[in-house]
C-alpha cells in the first residue's frame, strides 16, 4: 500500500537546478521535491509521497484527507 500525505508549502526555493520546497504536515517540516508540480507556491498545499509532491489540492481537501488518515492510524 502507498500513502500519499497532505502537506502545506511554506519556501519554493532551488537547489542545483532541481525545484525543491518546506512543507508542513501538521508541525512537521520536511524537505520536498516540487519538480512534478512546477506552478506550485507557498501557500499552497500538496500531497506527497516518498519526498514527492505529486499533486496540488484545495486547502479543504488537504485538511479533510488528513482527518480521514489520522481516523485510521489512531482511532
Amino acid at each position: 500500500m502507498c500513502l500519499g500525505v497532505p502537506g502545506k508549502v511554506e519556501e519554493v526555493y532551488e537547489t542545483e537546478s532541481v525545484k525543491m520546497g518546506r512543507v508542513n504536515f501538521g508541525g512537521i517540516r520536511r524537505e520536498v521535491c516540487l519538480e512534478y508540480i512546477p506552478d506550485i507556491s507557498v501557500g499552497e498545499y500538496v500531497i506527497v509521497h516518498v519526498g514527492f509532491a505529486i499533486s496540488k489540492l484545495d486547502e479543504e481537501a488537504a485538511q479533510e484527507l488528513l482527518k480521514e488518515i489520522l481516523e485510521v492510524v489512531a482511532p
